[in-house]
């Protein structure tokens, strides 16, 4: 078969098969994604019916896919709700780091190795996946929730933490000196720092530059604008998806909302490409040796990213509900992970294997955990509410079968309590029917 042939056949039917498995999803009430990466599982490198026509447009379909995820997320919110987000939300940050970090490095040091695997695998297990948990909250219908921009404040903090994580770790892998690390994170911290303020002080005069009334040339400049952007920040190391992101921050108003329609089909094509690909380039046969330990991982850093939801949720004053939907839908990690971990592989093979396996469970938990998180627990919490009225209850009929034991070993007793305890009056007048009764 010829090569065009054979990739428009592949891709027509990838593209019909997500089609109908979206549907299937709808109507059985759950999020697409985890369908999606065993749809790539299995028509991957060693699953049931490799293709290997389409990869790399696939690969290039990914990529945008993640570039859409994030675009559309930040044209949600302006440049000043990200700035109040990260002022209130940098608590958080920190305690996100601390308790899912740590099992990562942890884990590392334990299975042998070194300072670089324990870097890495910290950067695997802390950052949760912007474009899964993007697609989740559209799916879930949770964009306006109250916990959104709180889950949303968490992501961009882990996002451009990136731009100083990953140069560091970029210069730890290539053996780069303390100066040659330094002009990196230099370099990413200015590029962060130029497009926020970019974003913050003339976020209208962009606006106004992108604008325009036809819809094919809104969509034309906004999309070649992003790509653009988020090209030049993957090679600044600051990553394709943050360089989106703030793209959406940037604009605003009328044009924010003309994007928001045009692009969200383009998103939601290749945001299940994105999903596909991941599963297409994870090879099945690779993650059964590895599958105890990223599990878990994967459990202890599971319990660790609802804690952290439920922390950021609780410092923003949301109830019970709204704090356990914020910290299972922070579980899913996915294209940062991967990132994190195909820049270490050259120098710890080892975690190549074991961060798949860890991201794929994950990366079909999260959904799972962002719908089921909320309900789960407030069956836990009726149940304990109704054990703790159920011992209340029995407390009290014990202490009244006490106390007529004693008033029935006295024949004074009752004048007694009443001369120690006066009823009051109100109790006596209403006691007095009762006693006409008798």
């Amino acid at each position: 078969m010829h090569d065009t042939t054979a990739l428009l056949v592949e891709l027509g039917s990838v593209i019909l098969g997500l089609g109908l498995i979206g549907r299937f999803a709808g109507r059985v009430g759950l999020s697409p994604i985890p369908l999606y990466l065993l749809a790539g599982l299995a028509f991957g490198e060693g699953g049931l019916l490799p293709l290997g026509a389409s990869e790399e447009f696939t690969a290039v379909g990914a990529e945008i896919g993640v570039i859409l995820l994030l675009l559309l997320l930040g044209l949600e919110y302006s440049a000043s709700e990200l700035v109040t987000s990260l002022k209130t939300q940098y608590p958080s940050g920190a305690v996100d780091f601390v308790l899912n970090a740590t099992p990562g490095a942890v884990a590392a040091l334990l299975l042998g190795w070194g300072p670089v695997g324990a870097v890495a695998l910290a950067g695997v297990t802390w950052i949760s996946s912007s474009g899964v948990i993007a697609k989740v909250l559209t799916d879930l219908g949770r964009l306006g929730n109250r916990e959104t921009p709180v889950i949303l404040g968490v992501l961009v903090i882990e996002d451009l933490s990136m731009a100083v994580y990953l140069p560091l770790l970029t210069a730890m892998v290539a053996g780069v000196g303390f100066a040659g690390g330094s002009v990196a994170l230099l370099i990413a911290l200015g590029t962060v720092g130029l497009v926020l303020y970019l974003a913050l002080r003339h976020g209208r005069l962009i606006s106004r530059a992108v604008s325009s009334d036809n819809p094919e040339m809104l969509l034309l400049v906004v999309l070649g604008l992003t790509v653009l952007v988020a090209g030049v920040a993957q090679e600044l190391k600051v990553s394709a998806a943050v360089g989106a992101f703030l793209v959406g921050i940037a604009l605003s108003g009328e044009v924010a909302e003309g994007a928001r329609k045009l692009l969200t089909p383009l998103r939601d094509l290749f945001a299940a490409v994105f999903f596909v690909f991941f599963g297409l380039s994870t090879n099945p046969a690779e993650i059964p040796p590895v599958l105890l330990p990223a599990a878990l991982l994967a459990i202890t850093t599971v319990f660790t990213k609802i804690a952290t939801g439920w922390y950021a949720a609780k410092r923003a004053g949301i109830g019970s509900r709204g704090r356990w939907r914020a910290g299972g839908t922070l579980v899913a990690r996915g294209e940062f992970s991967i990132v994190i971990a195909g820049l270490a592989v050259a120098t710890e093979p080892r975690i190549g294997p074991i961060a798949t396996a860890y991201v794929l469970i994950l990366v079909i938990a999260g959904p799972l955990t962002a719908r089921w998180t909320q309900p789960v627990a407030a069956r836990i919490e009726a149940w304990r509410a109704g054990k703790a009225r159920a011992a209340g209850k029995d407390r009290a009929g014990s202490g009244r079968s006490g106390g007529s034991g004693d008033s029935g070993g006295s024949g004074d007793s009752g004048v007694e309590a009443g001369s120690v305890r006066p009823e009051p009056v109100a109790a006596q007048g209403d006691l007095a029917p009762a006693a006409d009764q008798a």
